[in-house]
């Protein structure tokens, strides 16, 4: 292990995380490699793994590779115990297929990016209110895709079911439609008509029960996002919804974020140049967290959709410029990231 080595030089350390196991590496200050060892993904890896980077010198920084993913409770464990995590990204598959790849080499690539000081980001935080958001916005996103699924089948099945039946349900909306189907009573037997009246009836109070879900998720979000930054939610166009998709975005530690650039960049906001000869113009980014832009746009359709004042102005002026209604939302999209960290940075400022 390490113990050839001056227990006080600065060491650092690279993971490369699975779903059972992790693979240290640690390397010196100069670069060279000093060991690496595998540890099982469980809190007694964890602990050994810690023991195993101290036991070469002062840790001073671990790069971890998903930190969102299979390293999340790593980093975790590594903050507890005082270390430095970043987090850094995974090699691109073409970068992989052109050389060589291995748990030890992903490992000490990590290492290696950690005393550079290139590539690197710190991790979100994942202890906090905003992790109780992230939970709920994905258990929503499960239940709006079930809710989809039940009311696509319920329409498909109509679309074959008997002229009896089909007539039944012909002129009403979803909403209505669903809550027939739900009152209807089945005769029962195992025919196909009488199959397909109570297998459209368990759809429709499937669909219900979703709904109902995803109601209660939408009152909670709204109750922890009052909590965690109560301003966001006083932006025009800024619902509970929307400021939980852009509060789980920075994670319980904004102030990673060092700048509003830096947010826009994460939000996909960053306008991209796209310039050639004599035009000069810039583009939709096509990288970030796309939750968040989806996030940001839908601000900017509400408040274009409720006359806001100022992005009515600004539409008509810049129209007249001769923008597209694509460069108008381009940068619409990033005044709206300018507005809205600049709410997120107070926030975390004044904790």
């Amino acid at each position: 292990m390490g113990t050839d080595y001056e227990s006080k030089i600065s060491v650092y350390g690279g993971i490369d995380t699975h779903k059972d196991t992790h693979h240290v590496a640690v390397i010196d200050e100069h670069g060279r490699p000093l060991g690496d060892r595998e540890f099982g993904a469980t809190g007694a890896g964890y602990r050994k793994g810690i023991d195993y980077l101290r036991g070469f010198g002062v840790v001073v920084a671990v790069a971890v590779e998903g930190t969102g993913s299979y390293g999340a409770e790593l980093a975790r464990i590594l903050r507890r115990a005082g270390m430095t995590v970043l987090e850094v990204a995974r090699p691109d598959r073409r970068a992989r297929r052109l050389h060589s790849k291995s748990d030890p080499l992903d490992a000490l690539q990590a290492a290696v990016t950690a005393l550079s000081g290139r590539g690197l980001a710190t991790p979100k935080d994942r202890d906090g209110l905003v992790e109780s958001m992230r939970i709920l916005l994905t258990e929503r996103s499960s239940a709006r895709k079930a809710r989809g699924a039940a009311m696509n089948q319920i329409h498909a099945l109509l679309v074959t079911a008997p002229e009896q039946i089909r007539a039944t349900y012909r002129n009403l909306g979803n909403v209505k439609l669903v809550a027939a189907l739900a009152r209807s009573r089945p005769t029962p037997g195992h025919g196909p008509e009488q199959t397909l009246r109570g297998t459209l009836k368990r759809l429709a109070v499937r669909h219900q029960q979703h709904t109902s879900d995803i109601d209660g998720i939408d009152t909670r979000l709204g109750e922890l996002a009052a909590q965690v930054n109560p301003a966001l939610l006083q932006l025009p166009g800024v619902g509970p919804l929307v400021a939980s998709q852009l509060l789980v975005a920075c994670g319980d530690n904004p102030e990673r974020l060092s700048s509003e650039q830096q947010f826009a960049a994460l939000c996909g906001t960053a306008p991209i140049p796209a310039s050639s000869g004599k035009h000069q113009r810039h583009r939709l980014s096509r990288g970030g967290d796309r939750t968040a832009n989806s996030a940001i746009h839908r601000i900017v359709l509400v408040r274009m959709s409720a006359g806001d004042t100022r992005t009515v102005d600004y539409i008509a002026r810049r129209t007249a410029e001769g923008k597209s209604d694509r460069e108008i939302i381009r940068c619409l999209k990033r005044f709206v990231a300018r507005e809205v960290f600049k709410i997120i940075e107070e926030s975390a400022a004044s904790e």
